[in-house]
């Protein structure tokens, strides 16, 4: 296993969507296995593919003593919504904001083996469902936001400052990428992709 270098907001491959896995292997078992470390060295709680520089259907997450992956997720929503909850992205280091998210979200899809996963989710876990879908699709949660905060968040991106915040990160990280064990501290404990301002 291996930590992966996590990409930042302007790499193409975060605005693309994601290709279906169709080869379940070797290859596959490696990416879930250096995802699941990668996340849990920044300690994280959940992170896609297209994140890692993969673009493929597939996410990890670990939420509340719930863990696993999900390949080919397929998103059940249900139609009311959960208090909005700051949100952040390993990709957009730095900044948080509030997003509306769906209360429940039952995901299925398949395992590294293919075999049929279903997990269903209230609060925080179909939050991190959600999330990291919308990055299998090429959305990140700043499309998301409205008003004040989009603008907000799109003049800080812009913010010449916001340039040496994704520099010190990603020379943070880089100090466990490639290896296969992280430093364990490089987080706070809070979202993977998501409410972490890593």
């Amino acid at each position: 296993m291996a930590i992966l270098n996590i990409r930042i907001i302007g790499d193409p491959v975060l605005r693309t969507v994601a290709d279906p896995v169709t080869e379940f292997g070797p290859e596959l078992a490696k990416l879930v296995a250096d995802m699941t470390e990668t996340m849990e060295d920044v300690d994280g709680a959940g992170l896609a593919a297209p994140q890692v520089g993969v673009s493929q259907r597939v996410f990890t997450y670990r939420i509340g003593g719930v863990e696993g992956h999900i390949i080919n997720p397929v998103l059940d929503n249900s139609e009311d919504f959960q208090p909005d909850e700051v949100e952040g992205c390993l990709s957009i280091p730095g900044l948080g904001f509030p997003v509306r998210r769906h209360r429940r979200t039952r995901v299925t899809g398949v395992d590294l083996h293919g075999d049929p996963v279903e997990v269903e989710g209230e609060g925080m876990l179909a939050r991190a469902f959600q999330h990291e879908t919308d990055h299998l699709d090429g959305i990140l949660f700043t499309d998301r936001l409205e008003g004040e905060d989009r603008k907000t968040a799109l003049r800080a991106i812009r913010n010449a400052n916001y340039d040496s915040i994704t520099e010190q990160t990603t020379a943070k990280r880089a100090r466990t990428v490639g290896t296969s064990f992280g430093s364990g501290s490089a987080g706070s404990g809070s979202f993977g992709s998501f409410g972490n301002s890593q």
